[in-house]
């Protein structure tokens, strides 16, 4: 990560999205927010920090804006100024190792220049949270990088993320599994991630933004929420029409979590300065 952070200026991937008729996607008849949020969210300068999934959500931000004919500038960042109407990401490192991913999505931010970013967020994986993983103290540190940052650039708002969800074991070793005591893969590790969301939610719900990937993870298409229990405890878990390999999202599950997205950045204001400047720029 530091020697990406090298580099000055900006290694671009620029979509430049055509309207595409694929079944998939939303339609602006279904979603009549949809286009007007994607060209809210065009205008901003935004750094996302994420690994795997984070990547999957970009594509499903790909699909949405080529829905709507929606040009989004989609780089992948290092050190230097964000150009207005840019969304930048950067893979935080590293897997399985929260601590270090917060410190480098620290580093990220700090390491750009200019004016600071509209928005900024990093987004931890599934990974990251083991049966042994201790929440309080992720959740403390990760409260006091985000002070920091937030201390240290107060034209950004800092937008936060649940962390992802797995599907959990099931068929018969699942079954022997319960019977002999044992949790199925991703049952402990659930309820591990659900009570490091829940202190997220519970700190930041009505006083900062929200992006609960979790949430949007866990609800099934006929809006039923996708659980799991554990000696008396229940997380949700990642709805397997979302997925196909019980973490990374496939088309659909990227969509949904990138329209949810698209909500949340589309929520925070625009400054004033933000808006005029568009208008002479188009």
């Amino acid at each position: 990560m530091q020697g990406a952070l090298a580099a000055a200026g900006l290694v671009e991937i620029l979509f430049v999205l055509a309207v595409a008729g694929a079944a998939a996607v939303v339609r602006a008849d279904d979603d009549p927010r949809l286009k007007a949020d994607l060209e809210s969210v065009s205008r901003r300068r935004i750094l996302f920090g994420h690994q795997s999934v984070g990547k999957n959500i970009i594509d499903g931000l790909a699909q949405l804006a080529s829905s709507e004919g929606i040009t989004l500038r989609i780089v992948e960042a290092v050190a230097g100024p964000i150009a207005p109407g840019t969304f930048a990401h950067v893979f935080v490192a590293e897997n399985g190792h929260p601590d270090q991913k917060l410190e480098s999505f620290q580093r990220s931010v700090d390491a750009l220049t200019g004016p600071d970013v509209d928005i900024a967020l990093v987004k931890f994986c599934y990974v990251d949270f083991t049966e042994g993983t201790d929440v309080a103290t992720l959740f403390a540190r990760y409260q006091d990088v985000l002070g920091r940052l937030r201390t240290a650039h107060p034209g950004t708002t800092f937008v936060h993320v649940t962390a992802p969800l797995t599907t959990v074991q099931s068929g018969p070793k699942a079954l022997a599994k319960r019977l002999l005591g044992r949790a199925p893969y991703g049952t402990v590790e659930n309820v591990r991630r659900e009570q490091f969301n829940a202190l997220l939610r519970q700190a930041y719900r009505g006083r900062e933004p929200i992006f609960d990937l979790a949430r949007v993870e866990s609800t099934a298409p006929d809006r039923k929420v996708q659980t799991v229990e554990w000696k008396g405890k229940v997380a949700p878990s990642l709805c397997p029409a979302y997925t196909d390999d019980g973490g990374h999202l496939n088309r659909e599950g990227q969509r949904r979590a990138a329209r949810e997205l698209l909500s949340v950045l589309a929520s925070v204001p625009e400054s004033p300065g933000l808006i005029e400047s568009e208008r002479n720029r188009r």
